[in-house]
């Protein structure tokens, strides 16, 4: 009986990434990647066109794509028997891994995983398996421990754009929400994080890892 060959679709804007990935996954038996993708868009148009089993996600895309890797994920688990989707990125926090999880992905995994992880990873895509980074599944599991004090997507998305130095009035304009709502998440950020100034909500953020260091 022969062996089940599981097809790939590499997504990432980096032209050597796609190489790397493609140097160490072509090295096993069972894999083959039947399409790569340099935009978000360009993956989710591709898995519409190909039979793909799994989609190597990155999160961050360049300028020539206006999706990101979450919301690629979202649009390809949406269609009718779908193909697993595996992150494959350099971010870990919150705000990173929660939409994509979110969106339907799989797995998590970090580029400087190790070949063999990446494959295991890969192979339980396929299989339906979950599949996650140390660091972000010891994340989730704090999440699960203590959930009173573990911020919600929305409540990451809201401090990310504080972060980012934008007022409460862009935040309300930029998630369709009303000032008054913004000012109630970051009362909730605020108390679940023991600060209370937007400037230590931000600094206590990142080094806990929920948001990324620079923004």
């Amino acid at each position: 009986m022969s062996e089940r060959v599981i097809r790939l679709l590499l997504a990432d804007d980096h032209p050597v990434v796609r190489a790397g990935l493609r140097a160490v996954l072509e090295s096993e038996r069972d894999f083959a990647i039947v399409a790569e993708a340099a935009t978000a868009e360009r993956a989710v148009e591709l898995v519409a066109e190909a039979e793909v089993d799994v989609v190597l996600m990155d999160l961050q895309f360049g300028p020539g794509s206006v999706m990101n890797g979450a919301q690629a994920t979202a649009a390809i688990t949406a269609r009718p028997g779908a193909p697993r989707v595996l992150i494959v990125t350099t971010y870990d926090t919150d705000a990173d891994t929660l939409p994509a999880l979110e969106a339907g992905a799989t797995g998590y995994l970090l580029k400087d995983a190790p070949p063999e992880e990446l494959a295991r990873a890969v192979r339980s895509a396929a299989a339906g398996r979950t599949a996650l980074a140390a660091t972000v599944a010891d994340r989730l599991l704090e999440r699960m421990r203590t959930p009173a004090a573990a911020l919600s997507a929305r409540e990451t998305e809201v401090l990310g754009l504080v972060a980012d130095g934008l007022t409460n009035q862009q935040i309300s304009q930029r998630l369709h929400l009303s000032q008054a709502t913004v000012k109630s998440h970051l009362v909730h950020i605020y108390a679940k994080l023991g600060v209370d100034s937007r400037t230590a909500a931000v600094r206590e953020a990142r080094g806990r890892g929920l948001i990324r260091r620079g923004g």
